[in-house]
């Protein structure tokens, strides 16, 4: 997959990919990913829940480099998670990624902006 050249920078060490939340793939930059890492819980969870936590995170991910025109290879179980098979969507999310299938961001995007504008007004008043 191609990386928009504006990412590209911030990906130059490579990037680790896992399985997002919702219906999608994300994508860190190495140190956003080792800040993530270091930033687990400790004292507020359970030792099982923290386990679990990190099987989810660390179990799914992959670490990728960038070929020398700017690709990203998605791993196949990533894909599945993410139901992309052509188009890729990729959507900056502050300081990483998101990579989503086509069809599945044009309805995320669509409740995203529907939920943004009442998550605003919470927040103001």
């Amino acid at each position: 997959m191609p990386v928009p050249p504006r990412f590209r920078a911030s990906l130059k060490d490579g990037v680790v990919l896992t399985t997002g939340v919702e219906k999608c793939i994300t994508a860190y930059p190495m140190a956003e990913w080792q800040k993530l890492a270091d930033s687990l819980p400790t004292g507020s969870l359970s030792r099982s829940k923290i386990r679990i936590l990190k099987r989810a995170m660390f179990g799914s991910a992959f670490v990728q480099p960038l070929d020398n025109q700017g690709r990203i290879s998605l791993p196949a179980p990533l894909r599945e998670h993410a139901g992309i098979q052509e188009d890729v969507a990729v959507v900056g999310a502050n300081n990483y990624l998101e990579l989503w299938g086509a069809e599945e961001w044009a309805a995320e995007k669509i409740s995203c902006q529907e939920q943004a504008g009442q998550i605003i007004e919470s927040l103001e008043g």
